[in-house]
């Protein structure tokens, strides 16, 4: 089902309605991190955009995959790590912007704990914001592969409340071993050929541009940074965020009164 979120002041850009004259700040959206203390230069990036690159932004969206995996929130109490990026994340409502966290296919068990901790509000996946006029669905992404099958079984599966409770009550030790055993999977995954069965399909992107009556959508996921012009509208494919391995990848998309437009990390706001 697809959740109209209106973040404070997204419906400020369209003209005539409450609070538009506050909607000058952009809004910032961005994907597909996969945080972990193994990727140290790719963890700078981020504390860099946080810090300095998003000061001046109205709201920060993150869609999905934040971090390389979450079990729990319970890795607040015994990972220095992930509670030193929720105190990161918090600077942002101290500051005054509003920061919204989608679950990815790596972090789906991020809690209501950990978004208190960072001072985050849970973004449903799908979900619709008015922006600058401009009518937004945003997701993930992994929901619209409908031609991974397995896949989603196993979305399906993930998160059934009932499932998640019965990992949640595994001792963190094993659910740590497990999601290290799926990383490690999904590494090897990586060394294959890229399969379009691993991308988002026309049908699922024709059945969210249809449910959502957007003319524009924004996702991460893939992997595959672009602009696409799809027949429901325009379709913004977010990068992943990489500076530790081969070639630095990484960016962001800012949407403001000027419109929309991909932006590189070291490209800050103007």
């Amino acid at each position: 089902m697809l959740q109209e979120t209106p973040p404070r002041s997204v419906s400020a850009g369209v003209p005539g309605e409450r609070g538009y004259a506050h909607a000058a700040r952009p809004f910032l959206f961005l994907s597909d991190l996969h945080l972990s203390e193994a990727i140290p230069k790719t963890v700078a990036a981020f504390e860099h955009f946080v810090t300095y690159t998003a000061d001046s932004a109205d709201s920060v969206f993150i869609l999905g995959d934040l971090f390389e995996y979450w079990i729990g929130d319970g890795m607040l109490d015994v990972d220095p790590f992930a509670a030193r990026m929720a105190a990161l994340l918090h600077t942002f409502s101290e500051r005054g912007i509003a920061l919204y966290v989608m679950h990815g296919n790596r972090d789906f068990l991020l809690g209501r704990r950990f978004m208190k901790a960072a001072g985050a509000r849970h973004l449903a996946d799908p979900s619709l914001i008015v922006a600058f006029g401009q009518r937004i669905v945003l997701a993930h992404g992994d929901a619209q592969c409908t031609a991974d099958h397995g896949y989603q079984r196993f979305r399906r599966f993930a998160r059934n409340r009932i499932a998640q409770w019965l990992f949640l009550a595994w001792p963190l030790r094993w659910r740590r071993r497990l999601a290290e055993r799926m990383r490690a999977n999904s590494e090897a995954g990586r060394m294959r050929p890229a399969s379009p069965r691993y991308d988002v399909t026309r049908e699922g992107i024709a059945a969210l541009f249809k449910l959502s009556r957007a003319s524009v959508m924004i996702h991460g996921h893939t992997h595959r940074p672009a602009r696409h012009l799809e027949p429901g509208g325009v379709r913004w494919v977010l990068p992943d965020w990489d500076l530790d391995h081969g070639q630095p990848r990484g960016g962001y998309l800012c949407v403001d009164a000027e419109g929309i437009r991909a932006l590189p990390l070291d490209s800050p706001l103007a």
